[in-house]
């Protein structure tokens, strides 16, 4: 593995022209981290500091978009927001995950960076595009596009065309209030038919992170095995 010396030894390092981006948009809010687990998260995912992967892990104790809605994962730090090399287990024992998590939203929605071979766990996209979850329809979809890129449309402010479908009123004051280990359920499912017709008379409550993934992912296969289900399986757009 490399030294945190070698890979932060890169003469034109992606964070200064990044971060002129992310400042641009007064919705993102910038965590700091300590330089200790800047320096940790960036030894343990063996990136350099070339890449915006690479200055997220350093620079950033990751970014909040839209009051928290969204979370994009950097180094970690002192406001509870998990570091990339922790959420994806790395270093690993054996090889690199298939797919590596870069930021996930309030309702459990979440952002991956495709492996060598998304195809292998059955992923659309290419290698390098980040794919979604969404928790409305359950399933993956491909953004076109690489975490650099994906991270530009974030400072463009594309999130708010993105999530315009999966929010009610009163969305930011009950986002702000969550603790950056939990996110939102919502009542009925955001993949039933009830919640398209009526997301703003649902029921939400507040949940730990994991619960809200390993719900879906437990929704998610049981669709899968049972195709004649009645979900409704709607992308809200």
């Amino acid at each position: 593995m490399r030294t945190v010396e070698e890979l932060t030894a890169a003469s034109d390092p992606a964070w200064p022209a990044l971060e002129t981006e992310l400042l641009s948009n007064p919705h993102i809010n910038i965590l700091p981290v300590p330089a200790a687990a800047g320096r940790d998260s960036l030894y343990r995912l063996q990136v350099s500091t070339r890449s915006r992967l690479g200055a997220l892990a350093l620079h950033t104790g990751g970014l909040l978009i839209d009051g928290g809605w969204l979370r994009v994962l950097g180094g970690g730090g002192e406001r509870g927001l998990p570091s990339l090399a922790e959420v994806n287990g790395l270093p690993g024992d054996e090889q690199a995950p298939a797919a590596l998590v870069v930021g996930y939203d309030v309702l459990g929605g979440r952002f991956e960076v495709n492996g060598p071979d998304p195809a292998t766990i059955g992923r659309p996209g290419e290698p390098g595009d980040v794919c979604y979850f969404g928790p409305d329809t359950l399933e993956w979809e491909s953004l076109g596009a690489g975490h650099g890129a994906w991270l530009s449309w974030i400072a463009e402010g594309g999130t708010g065309q993105f999530y315009e479908s999966l929010r009610w009123p009163g969305w930011q004051e009950e986002t702000r209030k969550l603790p950056l280990s939990h996110g939102m359920t919502v009542y009925p499912f955001l993949w039933s038919r009830e919640a398209h017709q009526d997301l703003a008379g649902t029921t939400r409550r507040p949940a730990p992170m994991d619960e809200l993934f390993s719900l879906q992912d437990e929704f998610a296969a049981r669709f899968a095995a049972e195709p004649d289900t009645s979900a409704v399986h709607i992308r809200l757009v």
